[in-house]
């Protein structure tokens, strides 16, 4: 395997339009992101059909616009790596079959890439000497998992959500006191506002302690009957404390259930990955808990924590290196698995 293996990376799973040109897995040359965000907010949401013509428009331009940036023409790529679940199923088709397009033409093998799995691998880009084995929290607006990362592409499962993922309970809340989309930076800039000890919202109790799954509905449902309560009640609703008692409940589950993944697995390093890895108050919390354990918490640039293709491209790599190619019959799986292939 030579070294300086490029890989010219696509990702299209929800808003976020993205290409980057990746070196080795970890050196990035170009990570070009067109976000629809401004477009989703006014609907209060991602509008699936909305964000497929997104990508159609724009997938071109930031495809070459990566390959701008990094200085290297197609025929310098080595390989196209193309997330293909989970995700929308239109909006990742847009991406797959524009990258089996690029492979055809350039004759360039092409690789299919988790979501999830480009996430943790964001790790790999931040940490250049970063190696398994560790513990993975992965948050996101569709995804919450902590993963146990025995090897480069083998994970363990080792704790899930069983309802709503983080990132969807903080969208949904948002909404509920008025903030908007997209909820998680909202709440997390009023939170600083507010006292997190006002109220007092349940978090799931599954009755067994080895169990590391996550429930973020019942706290989103207790915020809503709050809210409800103090409206029927007539009495002012104080959203600052409202933002911030939800996101203590939500971030004190999260480090919890990751520091007891810690100590199961005897691992003293755990990587953060997802949109949801931006939150300045799971950073602070999850940092200042691992420090008092003896646990060293890592943490992505925000801009490898949203949806990027840099993060497709360093997955891509380890793909490539265990030989674990697609063919041109790869499709969207809009809910694929972590691990699953």
């Amino acid at each position: 395997m030579k070294e300086g293996l490029k890989i010219l990376a696509i990702e299209s799973s929800c808003d976020e339009t993205s290409a980057a040109v990746v070196i080795d897995g970890r050196n990035v040359l170009s990570n070009v992101i067109a976000s629809q965000i401004d477009i989703h907010t006014k609907f209060g949401g991602v509008v699936p059909e909305v964000a497929s013509r997104k990508h159609i428009e724009a997938i071109s331009i930031v495809v070459q616009e990566a390959l701008d940036k990094a200085n290297v023409k197609l025929n310098d790529i080595d390989a196209v790596g193309v997330t293909y679940g989970p995700g929308l199923v239109g909006a990742l088709l847009v991406g797959v079959q524009y990258a089996k397009g690029l492979s055809y033409a350039l004759n360039k093998p092409l690789i299919g890439v988790n979501h999830i799995e480009g996430h943790i691998s964001a790790n790999f880009i931040q940490y250049k000497d970063l190696q398994p084995p560790f513990v993975c929290l992965v948050v996101s607006g569709g995804h919450t998992f902590i993963v146990y990362m025995k090897d480069y592409g083998d994970f363990e499962i080792m704790g899930q959500t069983r309802d709503d993922a983080a990132g969807e309970a903080y969208d949904k809340v948002a909404r509920a006191i008025g903030l908007g989309y997209p909820g998680g930076p909202k709440i997390d800039k009023i939170a600083k506002e507010g006292n997190p000890d006002a109220i007092k919202f349940p978090r799931a109790n599954f009755h067994d302690n080895s169990c590391l799954d996550f429930s973020f509905s019942g706290v989103k449902s207790a915020v809503l009957n709050y809210l409800n309560k103090m409206k029927m009640k007539k009495l002012e609703i104080n959203r600052a404390d409202v933002a911030a008692s939800f996101q203590k409940s939500v971030v004190d589950f999260l480090v919890d259930n990751a520091m007891a993944a810690c100590r199961l697995k005897d691992v003293d390093k755990i990587a953060v990955a997802g949109g949801v890895a931006s939150n300045s108050c799971l950073r602070e919390t999850l940092i200042n808990t691992g420090r008092q354990n003896g646990i060293k918490v890592l943490f992505p640039d925000p801009i490898l924590c949203t949806d990027n293709a840099a993060m497709i491209g360093s997955a891509a790599y380890f793909e490539f290196l265990k030989g674990k190619t697609a063919g041109l019959d790869l499709n969207a799986v809009p809910n694929l698995k972590l691990g699953q292939r």
